[in-house]
């Protein structure tokens, strides 16, 4: 070993010192370079099409950013966040449809602690419904209240289990299903207006309306039962409808027929008397003539009625002259 070339301590701890040195400034590099990066990440943000920013400033709101590639202060100092305010959402009550498109479908597990409502006639519904809705106003979506999606949801049952305690258990099943949707919609909106949400209601949609499932047999059978009832009251309807229109066409006809044909009578009457008066008075005046033509126009009139005709020769003393004793049933 050549103890010349042995490095003394002193020297040797120069040579620590100085790599030290040379490590420490090559650190201090990457920190730098690392804040610099933390620094540009958090000065350049992005927002989507369907989006606003809300930026704020130490926690003040200052305004709205449009989509695109925006700039702003890092280090906490301004906070962006994001709001779709095109995207509709969704929230269902009383059922959770899961997946999309042709393999949507509700889900098996009950959620009736939401969708058990009683009706007006005090009978139990389960109803099953879904709230669309969107942002109109991130501002007071985000300030305004502290939760708006449990406003919505704790909202839209208040409203909709007044609605069917308003309703029959028929009308909400049948008749009434889109006058509830309808209604909900606008008094839902108004309550989420007085409460400053920004949220805009777009539908709201009964899916399914039925009893509960313990007495849905019962119910069953009663449906049936009225809907029995309503099919004979239709077919004595159709039946009634059928016979009576005819017989007061009928009535009408004879009635018509009547008043014709006295009508008639009366007008024949009339002109016969007119006659009778007419021939009264040429009768007056030349008795014979008058009582000739009579004679002549009854004849005429007469005449041709009768099948055969026997002239008499007034002087004749007898008719049997006149009989075919020769024809079937007669003498032999």
């Amino acid at each position: 070993m050549d103890w010349q070339n042995v490095p003394r301590p002193d020297e040797i701890i120069d040579m620590g010192r100085k790599k030290i040195g040379d490590y420490w400034r090559l650190s201090r590099w990457f920190i730098i370079g690392f804040i610099v990066l933390i620094g540009l990440k958090g000065v350049i943000y992005s927002i989507g099409p369907d989006e606003v920013g809300v930026i704020q400033r130490f926690g003040k709101y200052m305004g709205l950013s449009s989509p695109g590639l925006h700039a702003k202060i890092p280090f906490g100092i301004e906070k962006v966040t994001p709001v779709k305010v095109e995207k509709i959402f969704k929230e269902e009550f009383g059922v959770r449809i899961s997946g999309s498109g042709l393999r949507a479908g509700y889900s098996s597990s009950q959620y009736t602690e939401e969708s058990l409502m009683l009706t007006g006639d005090l009978n139990i519904l389960d109803l099953r419904w879904i709230v669309q809705f969107k942002v109109k106003d991130p501002v007071k979506l985000l300030f305004a209240v502290r939760s708006p999606l449990d406003n919505i949801r704790d909202v839209s049952e208040v409203v909709m289990r007044r609605l069917v305690g308003d309703y029959t258990v028929d009308e909400v099943l049948t008749t009434k299903r889109e006058e509830i949707d309808d209604i909900a919609q606008q008094e839902m909106q108004k309550i989420l207006d007085d409460y400053q949400t920004g949220v805009h209601v777009i539908t709201i949609k009964l899916l399914d309306v039925n009893p509960p499932e313990k007495v849905k047999p019962a119910f069953n059978e009663v449906n049936e039962a009225k809907q029995e009832k309503e099919k004979m009251i239709n077919q004595a309807w159709e039946a009634y409808n059928k016979v009576i229109p005819r017989a007061k066409g009928e009535a009408e006809k004879t009635i018509r027929e009547a008043e014709g044909y006295a009508l008639d009578k009366i007008n024949r009457a009339k002109g016969e008397a007119e006659r009778f008066l007419v021939t009264l008075e040429e009768y007056k005046k030349s008795p014979q003539i008058t009582q000739k033509r009579l004679y002549l126009e009854t004849l005429a009139e007469t005449l041709p009625k009768a099948k055969e005709k026997y002239i008499i020769d007034p002087k004749q003393s007898s008719i049997l002259p006149l009989l075919n004793l020769g024809e079937r049933g007669g003498l032999k």
